[in-house]
């Protein structure tokens, strides 16, 4: 195939000459570079080295061990729920309210269920609903939930998010024992504590035990679980912002909205398990039990400390006599100390204020201690000194040391030298 170009090339320069060749760039000077032995082809290379196998062989090998696998996966325990589509969610827009164990036929498993069982439900389920074997091909509704139930419970995050509102055993919490059930305590409690104990994130619970269990395990056990330490987040329940809507205020409103529903949620899941260990503890059979072994010891003990206690009882009463008049003595003086105390405060507060007073009155008296020599104070510098006559009573707050002050102002007065005592007392 040729190709015809329709113009004219430019021509060459005047200084080019066919018969000289033309240096366009120099090369670059060599350099030394450490390659490390890594990635999958180096693997390879070690493994058939180590095994010493040809490149067929070692083909084969990883061949039989991936069918290996395939085979290993097939052979996990698990029985087969036959999961009838009208009960369950078929519309893939209604994902965050659809019971993913339902939709993967993990009923009977729900929380317990393994990563390898998963992927084997999801298996059977795909073979059974894909958009191919049903006559509109674009009916793909029902598979998408699939797709997202998987994708849900296979991801670590989202599946211990959704297992904390697994929708599907709401009912086994609303449906709780209480004190009113009938029937065998321990067969009524223990499965509800074994659902309860899967939040914990202290690993493995206590169990509720049997009407041989020892004080303390029961004890334990209580505390235990009136005190646990859950993951459960219900972030699973979080609501989404406007739809389309990429403004940062509304994300960070609704944001807010959501962590004040999940601690609202997390307080109300609290109270709901501590009323679940009351009612529990309150009809549990084993605690009437130790409270009758308890009650019988101290009866057997009661007789022998009868006297023991008279006699502790009348030295507790002379004992309890003697404190009392003490007690009073001890009150009286102490409210008579706190009379004189306020006296003295009171007396300390008069003659605070009175030399306050009189010392206002020689400042004003002595021309604002601008000193009688000097023209009539005018308003300004009468504010001035008053002022500065604050900031002296303030540096002298106690009653002596505004006495103090005082003589020195009648003395300066005297002396005719206020200003300047004044002046050296800021």
């Amino acid at each position: 195939m040729s190709l015809t170009l329709d113009f004219l090339l430019p021509p060459p320069p005047a200084s080019y000459k066919a018969t000289e060749p033309v240096v366009h760039g120099a090369l670059s000077a060599t350099v030394d570079r450490l390659i490390e032995p890594v990635g999958r082809h180096f693997l390879a290379h070690a493994r058939r080295k180590n095994h010493n196998r040809t490149f067929s062989e070692d083909e084969l090998h990883q061949a039989q061990e991936k069918a290996n696998q395939v085979v290993e996966e097939e052979t996990v325990e698990f029985e087969y729920e036959d999961v009838d589509i009208n009960t369950v969610n078929q519309d893939p827009t209604q994902w965050k309210t659809q019971d993913n164990y339902a939709v993967l036929g993990l009923t009977k498993l729900r929380y317990k269920a393994t990563e390898d069982q998963i992927k084997k439900a999801h298996r059977r389920m795909v073979l059974l609903h894909h958009p191919d074997k049903k006559a509109d091909k674009n009916d793909d509704a029902f598979f998408k939930c699939i797709a997202k139930a998987f994708d849900t419970l296979m991801n670590p995050v989202t599946r211990r998010q959704y297992d904390s509102v697994d929708f599907g055993m709401a009912w086994l919490e609303e449906d709780a024992p209480t004190a009113k059930s009938e029937g065998d305590f321990f067969e009524l409690w223990a499965p509800v504590f074994e659902r309860e104990g899967r939040f914990s994130n202290k690993q493995p619970v206590p169990s509720l035990g049997d009407v041989n269990t020892p004080k303390e395990e029961v004890e334990a056990f209580y505390d235990f679980f009136y005190n646990m330490d859950s993951w459960r987040t219900f972030e699973w329940l979080d609501k989404e912002g406007a739809e389309g809507s990429d403004n940062r205020d509304d994300k960070r409103y609704q944001e807010k909205k959501n962590r004040a529903q999940r601690a609202q949620l997390k307080k109300e899941d609290n109270a709901r398990l501590r009323t679940l260990v009351d009612t529990c503890l309150s009809v549990d059979p084993r605690i009437a039990l130790f409270k009758a072994a308890e009650k019988k010891k101290r009866n057997a003990k009661k007789d022998a400390k009868a006297a023991a206690d008279k006699a502790a009882a009348e030295a507790a009463a002379k004992k309890a006599e003697e404190d009392r008049l003490a007690a009073e003595k001890a009150e009286a003086e102490a409210k008579n100390a706190k009379e004189d105390q306020k006296k003295a405060k009171e007396m300390a507060k008069r003659a605070i204020k009175k030399e306050k007073k009189t010392l206002k009155a020689i400042v004003k008296d002595n021309n604002y201690g601008l000193g009688n020599e000097a023209p009539a104070a005018t308003p300004a510098q009468i504010d001035s000194q008053l002022f500065k006559l604050d900031d002296i009573l303030a540096k002298n707050k106690t009653a002596e040391d505004l006495e103090a002050l005082r003589k020195s102002f009648e003395k300066a007065v005297a002396d005719k030298n206020l200003a300047e005592v004044f002046n050296n007392a800021l």
